[in-house]
């Protein structure tokens, strides 16, 4: 399966052209640092680019202040993160191992070479997504999780970094990473806790909080103003933010979950075009994130719209759920659908306990070697139950149908019709839920009645209600609350709403065709309109 920066022996030091490192040395400044002194601080501001001259720079190790990884930056390489892109923040720290000499490039400057200079760009870039890949890969993120296992509120972040491509490490409470952990943070011994670097623990953590410190929950100034804000980060919102930003529109993606959508909880796309070997829902929209910020446009999550206001001269005003407003001159609605949840007793009690609503190698780890259940009978449910059936002892899949030809893939059912470790019945939904702190076992229902199975984990796929409630009834909706378009709303160009200057793109959209491509291409297509529209708000 395909990723982002998969080989990194090539990737990661890639060089800069002479061409290239002339630019950098007439934007930036000679700095020298001794031995010793630290460049980049875990958590403060990643504001500039560092091209190494001479000497040689080193990642450290937070809590024993060694060296982290064997590999280290020396002259012709440079200093940076993705960070850069978004004005986050280091998630790194670095020291000079030696007496060193680099130029220095503020962030702002950067970007204008990187806009002017497509090929350095693309070096840069294509270094940077690989280092994140390493990061992932390896585990030393300096995001650190204790009792991910035991604690639900240390298991919703550790969703959100995994969702976000953020790296953390997890260390289960007992073990001796957590003890040294504890001892170097002064934290209590068996406590679940995140860490950030050495010296910021985060009471009470949640993934505003985590985001906060990482620089995605950014403050964006009160009542800025932008050309578009486009509400969701799925394939749909995600590919118009790529598209916007290469259009020189100036814009703000929000989510109030993660980047992704409903798309980044699926193990294994492989159905879209360009990727034989298949690319996970996470990594696909990752690319697309890294694109986006190269063009300029700004993320910023978990951030949610409550209401949005129409103002008398046809901008919008949106207000975030922490009151603070943001104003546009459009907005496109990608903000896709969420699974419902199902009318059973002790639902809510057991989600993050055996309840998932994604499938992925975070939620995969709790179900090894034993049987779980996948209730759905789309292509995210197949998707699921082929990705866990690799580490589950059996995987039984529910559809209330009598056939799975309407809603899934063939290529799909296929395979999972042909798996021996995945059964799939049909006429059967789950009506009760059995266990005392977490999911033991599910009672399932089919014509021939009630049985009880033990289950620790069901993944729950099933149905599609549209994220409306804050357009503040602005556009026209239709009985299941998706958004009309075009001539169903009374428009003209096919993403146009009941409301001039909002526009509906991806599964949100009523009459839209469910799929990761078609999500992309309206998000692509949907900026011509939106371009048009703020041109002519521009004039009047």
């Amino acid at each position: 399966m395909e990723t982002i920066g998969h080989d990194l022996r090539e990737m990661q030091r890639v060089p800069l052209q002479p061409s290239h490192i002339a630019a950098i040395r007439a934007a930036g400044t000679r700095t020298h640092y001794r031995k010793g002194a630290m460049l980049a601080e875990i958590g403060a501001p990643a504001d500039r680019f560092v091209y190494v001259e001479d000497g040689e720079i080193e990642v450290v190790n937070p809590f024993t202040g060694d060296r982290l990884v064997p590999s280290t930056l020396g002259p012709t390489q440079f200093m940076s993160e993705i960070s850069l892109l978004s004005g986050g923040t280091w998630s790194l720290p670095m020291r000079a191992a030696s007496d060193t000499t680099v130029v220095e490039v503020p962030r702002s400057a950067m970007l204008r070479l990187m806009a002017a200079i497509p090929e350095m760009s693309d070096i840069v870039i294509t270094v940077l997504a690989a280092r994140r890949r390493r990061q992932l890969d390896s585990g030393d993120g300096m995001l650190v999780l204790v009792g991910e296992d035991e604690d639900r509120a240390v298991r919703k972040v550790a969703e959100f970094a995994a969702r976000n491509r953020l790296p953390y490490r997890s260390y289960a409470l007992g073990s001796a990473e957590a003890a040294h952990v504890a001892s170097s943070c002064g934290t209590a011994p068996r406590e679940p806790v995140v860490v950030f670097g050495r010296d910021v623990v985060v009471s009470d953590p949640t993934p505003e909080k985590v985001a906060r410190l990482l620089g995605l929950d950014q403050d964006v100034p009160e009542d800025e103003a932008f050309d578009v804000l486009i509400v969701g980060a799925g394939p749909a919102g995600v590919s118009a933010g790529v598209y916007a930003g290469a259009e020189g529109l100036r814009a703000l993606v929000v989510d109030e979950t993660a980047i992704g959508g409903q798309a980044g909880t699926s193990s294994r796309i492989e159905n879209y075009m360009g990727f034989p070997t298949g690319v996970s829902g996470a990594d696909l929209v990752w690319r697309g994130e890294v694109q986006a910020m190269k063009f300029g446009t700004r993320f910023v999550m978990p951030r949610r719209i409550e209401s949005l206001e129409r103002l008398d001269d046809g901008a919008f005003c949106a207000t975030f759920a922490n009151g603070r407003r943001v104003l546009a001159a459009s907005v496109v609605v990608a903000t896709g659908v969420q699974y419902r949840r199902l009318p059973i007793a002790r639902l809510a009690e057991f989600e993050g306990a055996g309840i998932y609503y994604a499938a992925t190698e975070n939620e995969a780890r709790f179900c090894r070697d034993t049987e779980v259940l996948v209730i759905g009978g789309g292509n995210s449910a197949g998707q699921a139950a082929m990705f866990l059936s690799r580490t589950a002892r059996h995987v039984r899949l529910l559809v209330r149908g009598d056939t799975l030809a309407s809603s899934m893939s063939s290529y799909l059912s296929s395979r999972l019709e042909a798996d021996p470790a995945i059964t799939i019945e049909y006429g059967a939904h789950a009506v009760a839920l059995h266990g005392g702190d977490s999911l033991e076992a599910v009672t399932i229902r089919n014509a021939d009645g009630d049985r009880i199975v033990a289950s620790c984990a069901v993944f729950v796929m099933v149905g599609a209600a549209p994220n409306t409630g804050w357009l503040s009834e602005l556009v026209a909706l239709d009985a299941k609350g998706f958004v009309l378009t075009s001539e169903a709303a009374g428009a003209v160009s096919p993403f146009a709403t009941s409301c001039a200057g909002i526009y509906a793109v991806g599964d949100v959209r009523a009459g839209s065709v469910k799929r990761v491509a078609s999500s992309v291409g309206e998000g692509s297509v949907v900026i011509s309109n939106v371009w048009e529209h703020v041109r002519n708000l521009d004039r009047s």
